[in-house]
């Protein structure tokens, strides 16, 4: 079961510091063009990372938001929730304010605030690589590699986690690897938080 917690400024400014800290590796090792917040709990600290993450000079790196649900509300009894069953998508890319059409050959940096089931981030990156994938047979742009990593600020089982295929696989966390290319999955994302 997950509880609803209020965070307090202390805990406000510790998610600061902690998108501050990761913003250059991320910007130096997976130079993203896009990031995909998952909402609601990505769009904060995906706000306050593009903050960090802007080369001097150069336009902020846009913002999408995607939103999928997995929690149920139990609701007589408090604000308490506990981990569904199955991923509800209640909102999908709209790429047509951006420059972008599609996300062939981009670098896509997904955000979420926390890791609790993997589910979510998993279903994420499964449906942005079939999004990926009919954009490239639909232009002919198959030799296009898009590589996609994750930003979360923390993970409930108190490990790193990484995509790779439906096998997760454990890292130490402060290390920026993509998630996949285009179904190629590699050692896994990255992982800001403390953990536990």
């Amino acid at each position: 079961m997950v509880e609803k917690v209020y965070i307090t400024y202390n805990q406000a400014r510790q998610v600061h510091k902690l998108c501050q800290a990761s913003a250059d590796r991320i910007l130096n090792d997976f130079q993203p063009n896009l990031m995909i917040a998952i909402g609601g709990g990505g769009y904060v600290p995906a706000r306050i990372l593009r903050s960090f993450i802007k080369r001097p000079g150069s336009a902020n790196i846009p913002i999408q938001a995607i939103g999928l649900s997995l929690y149920e509300n139990l609701g007589k009894n408090g604000p308490v929730e506990e981990p569904g069953t199955k991923v509800t998508r209640t909102q999908w890319l709209d790429l047509s304010s951006l420059e972008m059409s599609n996300l062939v050959g981009k670098n896509i940096l997904i955000v979420d605030e926390v890791d609790d089931t993997r589910t979510t981030l998993e279903y994420a990156v499964r449906e942005l690589e079939k999004d990926v994938e009919a954009a490239r047979q639909k232009l002919g742009r198959g030799d296009e590699k898009t590589r996609f990593s994750v930003f979360v600020l923390h993970v409930s089982d108190g490990s790193a986690f990484g995509y790779n295929g439906s096998t997760p696989v454990r890292q130490q966390q402060d290390e920026l690897t993509p998630v996949s290319e285009q179904g190629q999955s590699e050692e896994g994302p990255f992982t800001a938080g403390d953990d536990g």
